[in-house]
């Protein structure tokens, strides 16, 4: 993953947008700064379920923490996904489980801007991501 970004950067910068059309846009560009997967990676393994746009979920456990890849077809799903990686990335598997990421959804006021079939594929991330953290 490329963004450099924080959660408290993160929910600064959102905060800084009246206009829901620039926070598209924000969220877009945030996707833009992730690290594709290669071909290779994007196997029916790594596919997450419940999503409209094809997302593909790597991870590995480095020095007891998580650290994960998240790739889309779709330009707003990479971006969600960057919101999602910048929440739950490189921490231990007890923080991510722990991590009230519905509750970040609701501060950013996202899932109320998001289809139905986004929001739920959002979930989907969010309930594979917390799974692996159980796991691990």
């Amino acid at each position: 993953m490329a963004v450099s970004m924080d959660l408290e950067e993160l929910k600064e910068t959102f905060s800084f947008f009246d206009d829901w059309e620039d926070k598209y846009k924000f969220i877009i560009d945030l996707g833009k700064d992730l690290t594709p997967l290669s071909d290779t990676e994007k196997t029916e393994e790594n596919l997450i379920r419940g999503c409209q746009s094809q997302v593909w979920l790597t991870h590995h456990l480095v020095n007891g923490k998580l650290q994960f890849q998240l790739d889309s077809d779709a330009h707003i799903v990479r971006g969600l996904s960057a919101v999602v990686l910048i929440a739950s990335n490189d921490q231990r598997p007890d923080e991510i489980t722990a991590l009230d990421l519905d509750g970040l959804f609701d501060e950013l006021d996202l899932l109320a801007h998001l289809s139905v079939t986004r929001g739920n594929g959002l979930r989907s991330m969010i309930e594979k991501i917390k799974h692996i953290a159980a796991r691990s």
